[in-house]
């Protein structure tokens, strides 16, 4: 009979924005199928850690551009908001910057589709 291994995983937080993604321009059926309210412009997506830090980011977004909070997690560090393609792209650049430069998150970049 085989030994039988086993594999033991942690997770450790670190300080980090592990995603920061703009969908500039996307299909209509995109918002239904994630919860969100059709029509709702450019998607910003972004995904945190410590989970907690999705909070912070949530209120950099909203100080720095005309952005509607589409959903904020504090468990997940999921955060995303809804708008014009400039104030969503200013909104996720602004989190980026607020946590790395302000907090010490480690950076990731910016990618769009």
């Amino acid at each position: 009979m085989a030994e039988k291994q086993r594999i033991i995983q942690e997770f450790v937080p670190g300080k980090q924005v592990t995603l920061a993604h703009v969908v500039a321009n996307p299909d209509e059926r995109l918002y239904g199928k994630v919860g969100l309210p059709s029509g709702g412009g450019a998607i910003g997506v972004l995904t945190i850690t410590p989970s907690e830090a999705a909070i912070i980011a949530a209120d950099i977004a909203t100080k720095a551009s005309d952005v509607e909070l589409g959903f904020v997690d504090r468990f997940s560090g999921s955060l995303i908001v809804l708008g014009r393609l400039a104030d969503v792209e200013t909104a996720v650049k602004s989190v980026v910057d607020g946590l790395c430069d302000g907090l010490g998150f480690a950076r990731p970049p910016v990618t769009k589709s």
